[in-house]
This record gives C-alpha cells, sequence and structure tokens, in this order.
C-alpha cells in the first residue's frame, strides 16, 4: 500500500479506537457498578447483554492496535526503520496484551451467574475483586511508548503539522511517566484521568489530517 493509503487507514483506525474505548469505558461502568465486590457482581449478572458488548468492543480495540501498529510503522520506517519497528514492537504489545484481558471480562460475567454457596462465596469474590481489578496502565504503557517513537518520527520527518506533532510528543511523553507511577499505584485521583486528555487533543486532529491530507513525505530518508 502507499504511504497515503495507510495514513487514510490509520486515520480511520484511530477514531475507530477512540470510540470503542470510550463506548466500552462507558458500559462497564453501567454493569459492573456498585460499592461493595458483591453488588458488582449482581449488577454484572443483570447486564449479560452489556459484558457481549464489552466484549466486542474489546477485540475492535486489539485489532485497531494492531492495525496502527502496520500503518504507523509503514509512515514512518523511512524516516528511522529502527525506531518505527520498535514503535510498531510496542503497539502490537498492546493489542495482544488488550486482547488477553478479554477472558477476565468473561470470567467476570461467570462468577457474576454463579451462585456461590456460604463457603466458597469469599473466594468468589477475592477472585472477581482480583479481575476488577484497573490494570489498563499495563497495556497503555506500551501504547504510550509506541506513541511517543511514532510521534516524534512524525515531528523529525515533518510529515504532519509541526505543532501537531509536538503536542503528540508530549501527550506521549506525559503518558510515559504517568502510567508507571499509576501502575505503581503512586499515581491516582482526578490526575490519572486528565493525564489522558493531551492525548485526545493529539489523535483526533491527526486522525482528521491523515483522512484529509494523508501525510507529508520524510524530510530525512533514513541513512
Amino acid at each position: 500500500m502507499t504511504r497515503t493509503t495507510n495514513a487514510r487507514i490509520a486515520g480511520f483506525t484511530f477514531l475507530l479506537y477512540i470510540v470503542a474505548g470510550i463506548a466500552s469505558l462507558i458500559l462497564f461502568r453501567r454493569a459492573a457498578s456498585g460499592n461493595e465486590i458483591a453488588a458488582r457482581l449482581a449488577t454484572l449478572a443483570q447486564h449479560p447483554n452489556d459484558i457481549s458488548i464489552i466484549v466486542i468492543l474489546g477485540l475492535v480495540q486489539s485489532f485497531s492496535a494492531l492495525t496502527l501498529a502496520v500503518t504507523l510503522w509503514a509512515i514512518t520506517r523511512d524516516e528511522d526503520a529502527d525506531l518505527a519497528m520498535l514503535g510498531l514492537t510496542c503497539r502490537a504489545a498492546e493489542g495482544i496484551i488488550g486482547a488477553m484481558s478479554i477472558s477476565g471480562t468473561l470470567a467476570l460475567l461467570a462468577l457474576a451467574k454463579s451462585q456461590p454457596t456460604d463457603a466458597t462465596a469469599a473466594a468468589t469474590h477475592a477472585l472477581a475483586a482480583y479481575l476488577l481489578r484497573d490494570d489498563v496502565a499495563v497495556s497503555a504503557t506500551f501504547f504510550a511508548v509506541g506513541s511517543t517513537l511514532f510521534a516524534y518520527l512524525l515531528l523529525r520527518g515533518r510529515m504532519i503539522p509541526i505543532s501537531l506533532a509536538w503536542i503528540g510528543v508530549v501527550a506521549s511523553v506525559v503518558l510515559v511517566v504517568g502510567l508507571p507511577l499509576r501502575l505503581a499505584g503512586w499515581l491516582g485521583g482526578a490526575v490519572a484521568s486528565l493525564m489522558w486528555l493531551p492525548m485526545l487533543a493529539f489523535e483526533v486532529p491527526v486522525a482528521v489530517w491523515f483522512l484529509a491530507k494523508g501525510v507529508n513525505t520524510p524530510r530525512v530518508p533514513s541513512s
């Protein structure tokens, strides 16, 4: 495929990924609402259709990450083949880790539908608490590193507007720093959510740019 075709596929995939991610988050918060594990399991049991949709959306997100890995690599490889390959590897890892989490979602639904006895309730709730943990920072860290590399190559090659590329670099670096801190338990609350806003301010405009304009030829070919 040509670089322009790859750019347009990437632009569409960026938007698809964002929509699927937001929809999945909203549905899961509704389907697993509650203050206690028992209450959350009871709510999950009442929303099996939401869980089915979340599973489909999870697959969409995983394949979106893989598609972006390949298309962004194809766009940036002429600027620096090694960095582009590392970016592809990180984004592919993001997609694979995300796909592996789908089985956990299905396991949660199975637990919610089960009828534990007094003897097994504690174990059921402990397993549910583990499956309900927030571990998105693991796959998101691979996303952030891959995004940093691709944004840097887009900037270095002047393939998109410089200001937009800089937003991508800064937004990605913020996540590269913040996500491991969140994973370690040192960052939470509103800050953990707000740090995603710069990335949203990058990905939506760059998606539109890719769809409308494609990409410029890299300014500096790889040596």
